[in-house]
């Protein structure tokens, strides 16, 4: 079987992740949909979008995702980085304990080759939560701007 991502756009437009509210802004138009939609943002060395791609989607309450459809993505757009997100329909955008769980999974893939998850931001209508902001984010050495600071390495 080939793995293949489901929907891919190139911007435009240069736009800049310098904090989450950025990225939230990017995926928002998938939060009243009634799938989860796991998606993936690669980032280059300065943390400019390269691309906007949906890995899966799933069911009402879930979506399957491994390490190895988010990166098979990141490494053939040659990223320096990437921002996971993901919608939940029920209007919640707190992140579960399977969002804690697979986070952690990608921060340890992106940590052994080189392509670090900087945020997963969980969204709904109601707005995001930045799971790096809220404390829900595995420690290493990763970073992400944070309203104009930047935060570890690039």
């Amino acid at each position: 079987m080939t793995y293949q991502i489901i929907s891919e756009r190139r911007l435009k437009r240069k736009v800049k992740i310098i904090g989450p509210e950025e990225a939230y802004l990017l995926v928002k138009r998938y939060a009243a949909l009634m799938q989860e939609y796991f998606i993936l943002l690669t980032l280059n060395s300065v943390h400019n979008v390269i691309s906007i791609s949906i890995v899966s989607i799933g069911l009402v309450n879930k979506t399957i995702v491994h390490p190895r459809e988010v990166f098979c993505k990141a490494i053939s757009d040659r990223a320096s980085a990437v921002i996971v997100c993901h919608n939940h329909p029920s209007g919640a955008a707190i992140p579960s304990g399977e969002d804690k769980l697979i986070t952690r999974k990608i921060f340890k893939a992106g940590e052994i080759i080189g392509i670090p998850l900087l945020d997963h931001i969980v969204f709904s209508k109601s707005g995001y939560t930045s799971m790096k902001e809220q404390g829900n984010f595995p420690k290493g050495r990763q970073s992400i701007c944070i309203r104009g600071r930047r935060l570890g390495r690039p």
